[in-house]
């Protein structure tokens, strides 16, 4: 028999599991019950009679042709659901704000703040700056009356979304336009339907149906063109043509190659010419491809296949036996005189020097001291040579490149004998301009934030000396809190330090490529600039004072929109540090130095005095266009050689010229650098983007000390990197960030977690990461309130073996566990001319937390370190939350 005290300790512990357990399914249930009663307050109380709400649309059935491009067809959008749920917080939000929305009482107050303003400015009539005043204050309140009247107050607007009703005529136009947008694709047999499915709460979802069937084939491409010249112009482009034997037919291909023949006569003297005159006579399609020439292999495909033969014809303009062939006329320039607002004002001549003529252009300067020798390898139109629609734009386009005017127009007027009388008109900016910024940082630590802030000022001189120059200088000064320092010894509890940077640069810029000869007129075209920079920037930190002076000359220069190429030929930094601004912390700075240099590191030679050179080459292709959401790619290439102009010397010579020794004197640089970061942005939805970048590079130093300038190396962790870790705390490889007495070192603020120290930054030779990020739009709060989760991986590693460093080398064999991966989630505001970024970052994957627990008294392995992760320690924790603040998107 069991005695019922011996076992009141047991049921009373199975009482407890009973009642914890209880307490988590009644919160499930009040959880699922509350959510799913705003669901139904949704679907009832303000629909309209017999209405339903569409809550999913989808495309199925479709095999070549994507879903993205049929569903960018459906102009109709569904309300958001949670997780594919029937629940729609967003038209929740939006009915309770309807609930307490007066229209009438909107417009009305719309219209009496109106006629208020009207009034007001007849009163103000002939006092103009007391007017512009009142532009300004009362621009701000109607244009916030005419969002209320029009979309709602704060809640619907921002917060909510109205309701998207379903409506069957609106399936059946989506669903004939998807026809012929398969038809145009060259599937001329598809069909097309859609079916309905019923949600609870009288929520709806629309399936598009797709049947695409066998698609056309281009067989034979035939061109009938009256025009003789035109004809054999358009023949000897055929290698360029969009409509390819053996390609399916595609209309959008078809209006393509319209497009292009346009573009290549207009840049052959056809100004008139325009893709209404080639028509597509005949589009015959061919049911199979069984026929005579397939049995005697005159034809690719198989017996299956479906054809059709494309016949274009370009027809020569009524009346006339030839299209008319345009000459350039008389070219004249006219810049804005000093004194004239108006770009369209009439140029007056005060002095004969107003007027100048090269090489059979005219330009009037309207009193400006601007050199037509610059302006002239600028304009690529000339009298007499034929009309090129490829000249226009590059004309047009490298004035405007040069900085230098607010306004240019090009405009041809046509004369007798068919030549263009060309005129192009600009309106140069201020010659003078200066302007402040300014911003606001954040550290978020332990709960805590840590306010600082930066400033800059810029002053601009444009034409410094009559040749299209610009002339910039700026002073910088910043502040913020950081953390990751040496503890103080006398105050150890301290972890958040201010850091102080204070920077001047000045820039000239010129409008060409400096160099002698005529080798830099081959540049014209590709608005060339030649950038000569000096600058000198200090940081103060507690634990050093770093001094940066820099010069440099680089050429760049622009073949397309989107590709832009920099030739760096001097890159000149000497660089000076010192103790900070605390002498505790950087003694123990230098104490760690000391250490880190037994270990065999060498980024004690990044604070010592120092001279390095170098020249680079970069390649930039980039087809991101802000403020659209549609696929895009960047890329950027960046080769480098330092200290090239030393291997003419040996090592001895140069210490001896550098006073250099192991402790003392300048040190001097040799290295080759290569990098190569990539992205790639594919939209999903209207706001909603997938984007992904991977970036590479290497570093190698082969001088006497065989490392590179610290700014050289690579670094992991940061608001742009490894967004996990703190930035430039990740690696090299598997190494310990901090180590004491041979053991990884933990953060004596949370004993007992085995969070591991970030104190260091650390530099590797060799990098490798990458990133995915989600991005979608939240809601609007006075900016656009955009969405992220990401996922980063990547490290950075030495390129030589180090015994007092173990797992700090790249190894084909060990690189990939050593690869850290981070995962979190990230806020970011868009105010459309910059972005506030909040991301927050928890490790996956920690290469480094392999090591002795004197806690646990056995070893450990936690590199899979997630689980770690903990709401309940969200800072303290052994995986804690990483907080990072940035401006604009992290790639």
């Amino acid at each position: 028999m069991n005695d019922e005290r011996s076992g009141g300790p047991e049921w009373i512990m199975n009482n407890k599991k009973q009642r914890r357990g209880f307490r988590h399914y009644t919160v499930y249930i009040i959880h699922c019950t509350l959510i799913f009663s705003l669901s139904g307050c949704l679907s009832i109380k303000k629909l309209r009679p017999n209405a339903y709400i569409l809550t999913a649309q989808t495309v199925r059935g479709n095999r070549t042709i994507s879903s993205e491009s049929l569903e960018s067809l459906i102009p109709q959008k569904p309300n958001r659901r949670i997780l594919g749920l029937p629940i729609t917080p967003p038209l929740w939000l939006y009915e309770l704000g309807l609930s307490r929305y007066d229209h009438q009482k909107a417009v009305q107050e719309l219209e009496a703040k109106t006629n208020e303003f009207e009034q007001e400015s007849q009163r103000l009539s002939d006092q103009p700056q007391a007017l512009k005043k009142l532009n300004r204050r009362y621009g701000r309140q109607l244009k916030h009356l005419r969002l209320k009247a029009e979309e709602g107050n704060w809640l619907m607007r921002s917060l909510g979304e109205p309701p998207s009703y379903f409506a069957e005529s609106d399936a059946k136009a989506n669903t004939a336009k998807m026809q012929k947008y398969l038809f145009d694709k060259g599937f001329f047999n598809a069909q097309t339907a859609y079916a309905l499915d019923t949600l609870r709460r009288r929520q709806i979802r629309i399936n598009y149906l797709i049947t695409e069937n066998e698609g056309f084939y281009l067989r034979n491409i035939t061109y009938q063109i009256d025009d003789p010249r035109v004809d054999s112009l358009v023949r000897k482009s055929f290698d360029k043509s969009l409509l390819k034997t053996g390609d399916r037919f595609d209309f959008e291909n078809m209006t393509g190659e319209r497009v292009r023949i346009e573009s290549q006569l207009r840049d052959q003297g056809y100004y008139a010419f325009s893709r209404q005159y080639i028509r597509a006579t005949n589009v015959d399609t061919i049911r199979r491809g069984n026929d005579r020439r397939f049995y005697d292999k005159l034809e690719p495909g198989d017996s299956t296949r479906r054809n059709v033969d494309v016949a274009l014809q370009i027809v020569n303009p009524p009346g006339l036996s030839a299209h008319p062939i345009y000459h350039i006329g008389e070219v004249e320039v006219r810049i804005s005189p000093v004194d004239s607002p108006d770009p369209t004002a009439p140029v007056v001549l005060t002095t004969p020097l107003d007027t100048v003529r090269r090489n059979g252009v005219t330009y009037l300067l309207g009193g400006r001291d601007i050199s037509t020798r610059l302006l002239e390898s600028k304009i690529l139109l000339r009298p007499g040579q034929l009309y090129s629609q490829s000249d226009y734009r590059d004309t047009q386009r490298q004035l405007f490149l040069l900085n230098q005017f607010k306004f240019v127009n090009l405009n041809f007027t046509d004369t007798t004998n068919r030549r263009l009388r060309t005129l192009i008109t600009a309106t140069p900016l201020d010659k003078y301009e200066a302007t402040a910024e300014g911003g606001a940082t954040s550290l978020l630590y332990q709960g805590q934030g840590y306010p600082g802030g930066f400033g800059s000022l810029i002053f601009r001189v444009r034409n410094l000396f009559g040749g299209l120059e610009t002339f910039e200088t700026s002073v910088r000064y910043g502040l913020e809190a950081q953390t990751g320092f040496v503890n103080d010894p006398n105050n150890p509890s301290q972890a958040v330090y201010r850091s102080q940077e204070l920077g001047v640069s000045s820039s000239l810029i010129f409008p060409q490529i400096l160099l002698p000869g005529r080798f830099r007129f081959q540049f014209n075209r590709y608005a060339p600039r030649t950038q000569i920079s000096l600058s000198f920037n200090n940081t103060f930190r507690p634990d050093f004072r770093r001094s940066l002076l820099r010069a440099t000359m680089a050429y760049n220069w622009q073949t397309t929109p989107a590709k832009q190429f920099s030739f760096l030929i001097a890159d000149i930094n000497l660089i000076n540090a010192g103790d900070g601004n605390s002498q505790a912390i950087s003694n123990a700075f230098q104490d760690q130095l000391a250490m880190l240099k037994e270990q065999g590191s060498t980024v004690y030679l990044s604070f010592r005095r120092s001279l390095s050179s170098s020249f680079s080459f970069a390649y930039t292709y980039n087809t991101v266009t802000p403020g659209q959401n549609r696929r895009a790619n960047f890329l950027r290439t960046v080769i480098e050689s330092g200290g090239t102009t030393l291997n003419f010397f040996t090592d001895s010579q140069l210490r001896r010229i550098f006073n250099t020794t192991d402790s003392t004197g300048l040190q001097f640089y040799k290295y080759l650098r290569f990098n190569v970061d990539y992205r790639h942005y594919i939209p999903l939805r209207t706001r909603t983007t997938l984007a992904f970048r991977i970036n590479t590079g290497l570093v190698y130093g082969y001088g006497s000390n065989k490392t590179a300038p610290y700014e050289k190396l690579f670094f992991a962790g940061g608001s742009s990197g490894i967004r996990a870790w703190f930035p430039r705390r990740l690696g090299p490889g598997s190494e310990w960030p901090q180590t004491v007495d041979g053991k990884p070192a933990f953060n004596p603020e949370y004993p007992g977690n085995e969070q591991f120290q970030y104190i260091v930054e650390k530099p590797g030779d060799m990098i490798i990461e990458g990133s995915a990020e989600l991005r979608g739009r939240l809601f609007h709060l006075g900016a656009d309130v955009n969405g992220a989760i990401f996922v980063d991986a990547g490290n950075v590693w030495t390129i030589r073996n180090n015994v007092n460093r173990p797992g700090t080398a790249f190894a084909l064999d060990t690189f990939i566990p050593q690869i850290a991966v981070g995962t979190g989630v990230g806020l970011r505001f868009d105010f459309s001319f910059f972005v506030i970024r909040f991301d927050g970052g928890v490790k996956v994957w920690d290469p480094a937390r392999q090591y002795f627990s004197t806690i646990k008294n056995r070893q450990v392995d936690e590199r899979f370190i997630l689980p770690q992760f903990s709401f309940k320690q969200l800072f303290s924790g052994s995986n804690p939350l990483v907080i990072n603040f940035g401006i604009g998107y992290p790639f």
